[in-house]
C-alpha cells in the first residue's frame, strides 16, 4: 500500500501526495517546480488537489521530491489549469 497523505498547499488548498518509489517510475515527466525532467527510474512524488478524487488523472503532477518540499519558497513553472 502506498504512503499516501494530504497536505495544505501554499495557497491554502489540501493536496494529496503520494510517494513514487524509483523502482516504479517508469515514464518521463516534467517537473513543475523546477520544470525539470523527472527521469524514468527516479523516486518523486505524485501530487494532486485533494477535492479533486484519486481518478482525476488529468489533475496530477509528478514532483521531484525536493522541489515539492520546498515549493513554498519558489513559485510553481506550470499551473495546475
Amino acid at each position: 500500500m502506498s504512503q499516501r497523505r494530504v497536505e495544505v498547499g501554499p495557497d491554502g488548498y489540501d493536496y494529496e501526495v503520494r510517494p513514487v518509489a524509483g523502482s516504479r517510475a517508469t515514464k518521463t515527466y516534467r517537473c513543475p517546480g523546477c520544470d525539470h525532467e523527472i527521469r524514468a527510474g527516479v523516486a518523486h512524488v505524485v501530487v494532486w488537489p485533494a477535492d479533486a478524487g484519486e481518478s482525476a488523472v488529468d489533475d496530477r503532477r509528478h514532483w521531484h521530491t525536493p522541489c515539492w518540499a520546498n515549493r513554498m519558497t519558489r513559485n510553481p513553472t506550470r499551473k495546475w489549469s
